[in-house]
């Protein structure tokens, strides 16, 4: 009995000191959320309004400045490799799309001042559709893209 009610004070004092820790650090703020998500970019059924919802309604195309690495090929739409490389400068954020599929919005990343710009993820796809690369840098959006045949579909819907 008495060990059970250690261990119950144990377990309160580590959480409130988990607690007080995050909020020392600024990581807890009542009432908002610790991450922004663009709600009506991740829910958008054609690119077009995704892209409106980003802020991006003309993109500069096919920029050399991106690296998108997706297969060819994709046996499995559920698990589909997406790498994207930006050698711009001042990168703000980059976004993946898939245009075919129910919500287009497949993954958005912030990067901080001083990082590497590159990301790499799996995106579910559920036919065979281009995969965007969509990078905001120094307030301007530049976009890239490659079709990928999916043989066995990952999204219902």
């Amino acid at each position: 009995m008495i060990l059970m009610e250690r261990r119950n004070a144990l377990k309160a004092g580590g959480s409130f000191g988990l607690l007080a820790l995050f909020g020392a650090f600024g990581l807890l703020k009542s009432g908002i959320a610790l991450a922004d998500w663009n709600k009506p970019a991740f829910t958008s059924k054609t690119m077009d309004d995704a892209l409106a919802a980003m802020g991006a309604m003309s993109p500069e195309n096919n920029s050399v400045f991106i690296h998108l690495t997706v297969p060819e090929i994709a046996e499995n739409g559920a698990i589909v490799p997406v790498t994207v490389v930006s050698s711009l400068p001042k990168v703000e954020q980059i976004s993946i799309f898939v245009d075919k599929n129910p919500n287009v919005m497949a993954a958005n990343f912030i990067f901080p001042e001083g990082t590497e710009y590159m990301v790499t993820t799996r995106v579910k796809m559920g036919q065979t559709a281009n995969v965007v690369a969509l990078v905001k840098a120094d307030g301007k959006f530049y976009r890239t893209a490659k079709e990928v045949k999916v043989t066995a579909g990952g999204c219902g819907g």
